[in-house]
């Protein structure tokens, strides 16, 4: 089956230029012109992955995206913003966005992106286990689910693969150029901030102290591990 893409933006000829290169590579699209209307779509349809302006009409894509991940909808989203600002990025990456893009941007690099975040999304699995227990950390891979002192915990679609992989290899340091590849499949040429706010986002569900984490520790200058804080 094709791959469905939603694109939201209130310019039309952001939006025409995003259709006719997605369907031109191969996708379905679809399209939303304000916020309200992009977060009934999503609820009400299947979308492998939504595009998604910072700035709309009626609910911006902060809250939409925000709406969504409060809604344990997963569907991958690519953030676009206007501003070549660090906040801007960060933000998107913040409230559960899996990546961003700043116009303007190159149809080219929008394919491109799209590509990297479904052939991530799409690609054959690890082998799988019934769970994997470190600490009182629970994964369970074939469920996309995990427990944390026996509390379900609700992860962004990034966030469990990037959790399953630091499981995986759980006491190596990883760097944060090979989580980009591993998780994003691609390089962002020395930004690796979006590595450092998953990781955030991870210590923020599992660690008792994020101030002091025991679970994901930094390794300085090299990247992160992932400890049996009981062992």
């Amino acid at each position: 089956m094709m791959q469905k893409i939603l694109i939201v933006d209130d310019e039309p000829s952001i939006v025409k230029l995003i259709s006719y290169n997605v369907e031109k590579a191969g996708f379905l699209t679809d399209v939303s012109y304000d916020g309200l209307e992009a977060v009934k779509k999503v609820e009400e349809n299947e979308y492998d992955l939504v595009i998604l302006d910072l700035m709309l009409p009626k609910m911006d894509g902060v809250e939409v995206c925000k709406h969504l991940r409060a809604q344990k909808i997963d569907t991958a989203i690519l953030m676009l913003t206007a501003k070549d600002e660090e906040y801007d990025k960060i933000l998107g990456l913040e409230i559960g966005a899996d990546d961003y893009l700043t116009k303007p941007f190159s149809p080219k690099e929008v394919v491109a992106r799209i590509k990297a975040i479904l052939r991530r999304t799409n690609r054959p699995q690890q082998p799988m286990y019934k769970k994997i227990q470190i600490g009182n950390l629970v994964i369970y891979p074939e469920r996309y689910e995990a427990k944390m002192d026996g509390e379900l915990i609700f992860f962004t679609r990034k966030e469990f693969e990037l959790i399953f992989y630091l499981a995986n290899n759980k006491g190596k340091v990883i760097s944060r150029d090979q989580l980009l590849h591993k998780i994003w499949d691609y390089d962002f040429i020395g930004d690796t901030r979006i590595v450092d706010v998953h990781i955030s986002h991870l210590r923020d569900k599992i660690e008792p102290n994020t101030k002091k984490p025991v679970y994901i520790k930094t390794v300085r200058g090299l990247g992160y591990k992932l400890e049996d804080p009981t062992t």
